[in-house]
């Protein structure tokens, strides 16, 4: 496998700083072919301070340095470690500074003022003892590169954990908690796939390919699995087990009696990035969250269609059908966007559009099927639906539910206070009655009743100009006939039936 041979083989860089050709030498031959960690050392060279900043200040990662004191100037090494410490901030390299003239910086005075890991004469270096120096450094180098590793990772996952748990999408969810496990595991080159089933009160199995993400990454939606990976996937849910071999971890996450999840991950199996308990731990509380993601979804989902039902059966008692219901509602989403309200009140107003006229549950069919003109008491009668509906969803604390009377109550008030059950005025009709009675209208304007033909485009928006300031507030007027185009699209993809 090519990719883990070149893991395998990265070696440890080490920088050698001298101004003697010979000492060069001489560390290249007694390191000649060492190996640390299982891995080789490159040696690079610098015959004074300013190279050796040069390379410092490059694309390799070294490892560690031998820095002598005296080059260029009698405290050129000195100079060096400090430019390397403070100005470059490089905190992970280790730092050995051996010199042949100790009497120019003593031991005492320079391990007290500069950040080093170790003082050496270049007497005192033998070859056992340079090989031991290296050993010594790189597994420092190694330890402070693991921590370092650990920190970053868990200052991502508070960063990461705090802006998925925003996001609402299940399967938006799915990928952006799969790309940052890559990210804290820094296995970019990884791919990853996660899987959920459920089963309901009939027993019948339903499956969700949520995400993937890394290498093979077919977007937010993986419908089409990889052979192969489909195959662990299915015997990881039939077994109930999960397991970790050959640069391949698959994990089963049982969430209840009858949901669980697969994670999949491809990794280089030589990397000393993949950590098999932490992937376990990030799957297991995502497992866990998707569940109450998929659970939430489900109950909102049942709510949603609830509504619509509602909705339909009473502009059915009216004999209105069509799609009404279902336009109104992502009308009101529609203006609500528009305006710039809060993402929690435009997805109230959504859900409960379908209830704006509930309350004519309780309206007697002869006056709602009345061909002529309603008398005076009938009209009365016809008018209590909007009392009617409010009071009905005011018995609830919910607020889609208290959304939803505010609509029944209010949606027939208007502007200029000729509306009813109130005579509310202007500003004091609640914002979302004034949406619904603006989207209301336009959408039965542009409907076939059992009354009237559709009106035109054009006949609408001359109506709704000529009733700005009087039935509606004119800012919203304005909103729809900015957005007329975007209204109108809503009919065509819902049209009457």
């Amino acid at each position: 496998m090519p990719e883990a041979t070149a893991f395998r083989e990265q070696p440890w860089h080490i920088l050698i700083v001298d101004d003697e050709i010979a000492i060069h030498q001489i560390s290249r031959l007694v390191l000649a072919r060492k190996q640390v960690l299982g891995r080789p050392l490159q040696l690079h060279s610098a015959m004074s301070a300013a190279e050796a900043r040069e390379l410092l200040g490059g694309d390799t990662e070294f490892a560690m340095a031998f820095i002598d004191v005296v080059m260029e100037q009698d405290d050129a090494g000195l100079t060096l470690v400090d430019w390397i410490r403070n100005e470059l901030k490089n905190s992970t390299i280790r730092l050995i500074l051996r010199t042949g003239q100790a009497g120019l910086a003593p031991e005492d005075q320079v391990i007290t003022r500069y950040d080093i890991n170790d003082y050496k004469t270049k007497t005192e270096l033998t070859a056992q003892k340079l090989v031991t120096a290296v050993y010594t450094a790189i597994r420092g180098y190694r330890d402070i590169v693991t921590i370092q590793r650990s920190l970053e990772a868990f200052r991502r996952l508070i960063e990461c954990s705090t802006d998925i748990l925003k996001i609402r999408d299940l399967s938006k969810f799915a990928s952006a908690a799969l790309a940052n496990l890559l990210s804290l595991m820094d296995m970019d080159s990884s791919a990853l796939y996660i899987v959920r089933r459920e089963k309901n009160f009939y027993q019948e199995e339903q499956e969700v390919a949520l995400a993937s993400c890394g290498r093979f990454d077919q977007g937010e939606q993986v419908d089409n699995l990889p052979g192969a990976v489909r195959n662990r996937i299915d015997n990881a849910f039939r077994n109930g087990k999960s397991s970790n071999e050959n640069g391949i971890f698959v994990g089963v996450f049982a969430t209840s009696q009858d949901t669980s999840s697969v994670l999949y991950i491809e990794y280089n199996e030589h990397s000393e990035s993949f950590n098999s308990s932490l992937a376990e731990l990030f799957a297991n509380n995502l497992a866990l969250v998707l569940e109450s993601l998929v659970t939430h979804a489900q109950q909102e989902q049942t709510q949603h269609e609830l509504m619509y039902i509602v909705g339909d059966a009473i502009e059915a008692r009216s004999k209105e059908t069509g799609s009404h219901v279902k336009r109104v509602s992502l009308l009101c989403e529609l203006i609500a966007e528009k305006l710039g309200l809060p993402p929690s009140f435009v997805h109230a107003i959504k859900i409960a559009a379908p209830l704006h006229d509930i309350g004519k549950v309780t309206t007697p069919e002869a006056i709602l099927h009345k061909p002529g003109p309603l008398d005076p008491e009938e009209w009365a009668i016809m008018q209590s639906h909007a009392t009617v509906g409010g009071s009905l969803l005011s018995r609830s604390s919910l607020p889609i539910a208290r959304m939803g009377a505010t609509l029944a109550r209010y949606h027939h008030e208007c502007w200029d206070g000729s509306g009813y059950p109130e005579g509310l005025k202007g500003k004091d009709i609640p914002m979302e009655a004034r949406i619904m009675a603006l989207v209301d209208v336009f959408d039965a304007l542009g409907s076939k009743r059992s009354y009237k033909t559709p009106w035109p485009a054009a006949k609408i928006r001359a109506y709704l100009l000529e009733q700005s300031g009087k039935k509606f507030d004119p800012s919203l007027v304005q909103v729809l006939l900015d957005n007329f185009d975007l209204c109108q699209e809503v009919r065509s993809r819902y049209p009457d039936y």
